[in-house]
């Protein structure tokens, strides 16, 4: 079995201190990886895609998804606090919608990254 290590003890300073330079900070770690575990439940995945097509009310998603409309509205907000989708009120009913492009991008990269084999 091969093993991802260096073979010697030489380290490479310049390269150390560009990494370094370039880090993200905590933060953003922290954030990003909100994201990411938000997009890695397979209900909100599946909710994400829906609304990647067109935005949608919450009895409509949970048609859909075949969960219950509390479960949709459950992962609805959490997707609110993140920012990843928004609402817009006609009426007495609230209609769901990506915040912007960004999802659909990341979902549509990860599809092309899985059915590349």
């Amino acid at each position: 079995m091969e093993q991802d290590i260096c073979g010697s003890r030489i380290i490479h300073p310049h390269k150390i201190a560009r990494a370094r330079e370039k880090a993200l900070p905590a933060t953003e770690i922290e954030d990003l990886c909100r994201i990411f575990k938000a997009l890695a439940d397979p209900s909100r995945l599946r909710l994400l895609y829906a609304l990647a097509q067109e935005e949608m009310c919450v009895c409509d998603l949970s048609a859909l998804l075949e969960i219950t409309e509390s479960a949709v509205s459950h992962q609805l907000r959490l997707l609110r606090t993140l920012q990843i989708v928004t609402n817009r009120r006609e009426g007495t009913v609230l209609y769901y919608r990506l915040k912007d492009r960004h999802v659909t991008e990341l979902i549509a990269l990860a599809l092309e990254h899985l059915r590349e084999g």
